[in-house]
């Protein structure tokens, strides 16, 4: 369970990472020498003039302090606007679902209207549209409950379906929060007996690396691969290795990524990851080149906004605080609380306010906006 601290509200990674530091009695000579990362970064990290760029770093740290990740991230965080607060209420409104049982009179509901109204939660969450999505999501997963409940014959394998990719849909949100063990129980009921099915795997390695367990999320992704898994899951894997630091594992996944893709978004997904890879392998350079080679336009919201933090990212590494500050401007256009909600955006967000010239008054802007400030 999480331990909880004065350090819990969202803000800087390095002051929480100082404070549990302490609070274990390790010095930052300590720290260095069982983590593996420079005195020099964990001092400027503690000081706010650093920031956290790396799954595998943000592991590493977890790990040896005894944390969960999100003890160092901060989520979920303090609700900052209406819809912020809008979207953090759905975690209630969801595990208030989950233990609530169904009533046997409850109206159903036609599997037309629930793969239409399915698929406009899959659009918004597409588009990083974490507002719109979460308000659907509670009444849509009682809805796809119904469905399963009151379907037979034919309808029931696509009831099934439905029902599993309205969970999905939810599990992912919850994930991106910080309730992983919402997202858990969402991705547990997901099931239809004992089959593991596609989707749900995929959604559990996300959740696994998005946890700092790679190895575990390797070993779903293997189960995946048995389940007929396309381009997504080796791309995931090879984000998985990458924080591990094997390279040449990661590299031959996205090679095998590279071959199943079907069109033109799938192509530029993959190259995004690979941009992925190569900030956790610590290759800015590299990460900017794969940015500059992806198709912009070919991304829906959610991912463009993502590669974008993965651009701000290897441009503030090279040096070009305001080129990285204006790469998050623009992902923040993208897909706005996808990016606020991201920890490693949000940790970027606050060590650019005090590096940026010409885009000062911005980054500000969106700190406020992030609730950083």
């Amino acid at each position: 369970m999480r331990e909880l601290d004065e350090t819990a509200a969202g803000g800087p990674m390095g002051a929480r990472l100082a404070a549990w530091r302490r609070r274990r009695e390790l010095s930052r000579d300590d720290l260095a020498s069982l983590t593996g990362l420079e005195p020099d970064y964990l001092a400027g990290l503690e000081s706010g003039g650093d920031w956290v760029d790396r799954r595998g770093r943000l592991a590493a740290l977890a790990t040896v302090l005894r944390l969960d990740v999100a003890d160092l991230t901060g989520q979920p965080y303090p609700p900052c606007g209406e819809e912020q607060a809008a979207v953090r209420a759905v975690a209630y409104r969801l595990r208030r679902s989950l233990v609530r049982r169904q009533p046997d009179t409850a109206p159903g509901v036609l599997l037309e209207e629930l793969a239409e109204w399915t698929r406009t939660a899959a659009r918004a969450d597409a588009g990083g549209d974490e507002y719109h999505l979460a308000l659907a999501l509670p009444e849509l997963v009682e809805a796809a409950d119904r469905a399963l409940t009151a379907a037979a014959g034919p309808g029931r394998e696509e009831a099934v379906r439905l029902r599993m990719d309205v969970h999905v849909l939810a599990a992912g949100l919850l994930r991106r929060l910080g309730y992983w063990d919402l997202a858990w129980m969402l991705l547990h009921r997901a099931r239809s007996g004992t089959r593991e099915p596609l989707p749900v795997l995929v959604e559990e390695v996300r959740l696994l690396i998005d946890l700092g367990l790679p190895e575990y999320a390797l070993a779903r992704a293997e189960c995946a691969e048995d389940a007929g898994a396309g381009w997504e899951v080796p791309a995931l894997a090879a984000v998985a290795h990458a924080m591990a630091g094997r390279r040449p594992e990661a590299e031959q996944l996205l090679v095998t990524a590279a071959e199943r893709v079907g069109h033109t978004r799938e192509s530029a997904v993959v190259i995004a990851a690979r941009a992925a890879v190569a900030t956790e392998l610590g290759d800015a350079a590299e990460a900017a080149d794969h940015v500059r080679a992806a198709d912009h336009a070919a991304l829906d919201g959610a991912h463009r906004s993502g590669l974008l933090v993965v651009a701000a990212s290897a441009e503030a590494r090279q040096g070009r605080a305001d080129e990285a500050a204006a790469r998050l401007v623009e992902a923040d256009a993208a897909a706005p609380l996808r990016l606020r909600l991201d920890p490693f955006a949000r940790d970027l967000v606050a060590a650019l306010t005090e590096r940026t010239t010409v885009q000062c008054a911005a980054v500000q802007a969106l700190a406020e906006r992030a609730g950083l400030r």
